[in-house]
């Protein structure tokens, strides 16, 4: 697999975990939808400076593990993509649907990134990612492990600005697809688990090809 063909692969699988709707995309939303377009876009800032964050502490992790034990590196990458195929299995199973949006009282802007910041770093779901997932994507044979984190990071925030700050800025028909089509977030839900299973299992046959 070429540099440019992992990184591919990562945007896929990226792509398909921002939009099944969660809590990130629920607070953006409240946000948009109390304080308008300019508040929820502050929401989206806080997110993606979390989601910068949260590359930093796993950028880190990789490369301690591959600094120390490099030996344990092949059997992250299995033991990760067994957890990837877990998630992936839960979410073709589950149906995903987002009952309401409680917009409480209008935030000020500074407010409104702050808590988007916080809400990331509290989100348990970007931290099985980090820790799970996004390892799979850091290999070495691509260079520094650093350099990888960078560009990586970048692709994460752009992808959350895409799709949060496009939803920030349709706040209205953005609501009404998430609250009032339970039947398309339960098929965002189930199509980003059969994805997350692909992946999966591609990353398992990457991996022994590796340890081979």
């Amino acid at each position: 697999m070429t540099y440019a063909e992992n990184l591919w692969l990562f945007f896929t699988l990226l792509f398909g975990i921002i939009i099944v709707p969660g809590m990130d995309m629920v607070f953006v939303l409240a946000n948009a939808l109390t304080g308008g377009r300019t508040s929820g876009l502050s929401a989206t800032a806080g997110i993606m400076a979390g989601g910068v964050l949260h590359t930093l502490y796993a950028a880190l992790g990789v490369s301690v593990v591959l600094h120390l034990v490099p030996q344990l590196f092949n059997l992250l990458l299995v033991a990760g993509a067994a957890y990837i195929a877990w998630i992936g299995f839960t979410l073709m199973r589950s149906s995903i649907i987002i009952g309401g949006v409680e917009g409480g009282a209008r935030l000020t802007h500074w407010a409104s990134f702050r808590q988007g910041a916080l809400t990331s770093l509290m989100n348990p779901k970007a931290y099985l990612f980090m820790l799970a997932v996004y390892p799979q994507f850091l290999k070495p044979q691509f260079g520094p492990v650093w350099s990888q984190a960078a560009v990586m990071a970048l692709m994460i925030a752009v992808t959350q600005l895409a799709v949060y700050g496009g939803l920030a800025l349709a706040a209205g028909r953005g609501r009404d697809f998430i609250v009032g089509t339970p039947a398309a977030t339960v098929a965002i839900g189930r199509a980003a688990g059969f994805l997350l299973v692909v992946i999966a299992a591609f990353t398992v046959w990457q991996g022994w090809g590796g340890a081979s």
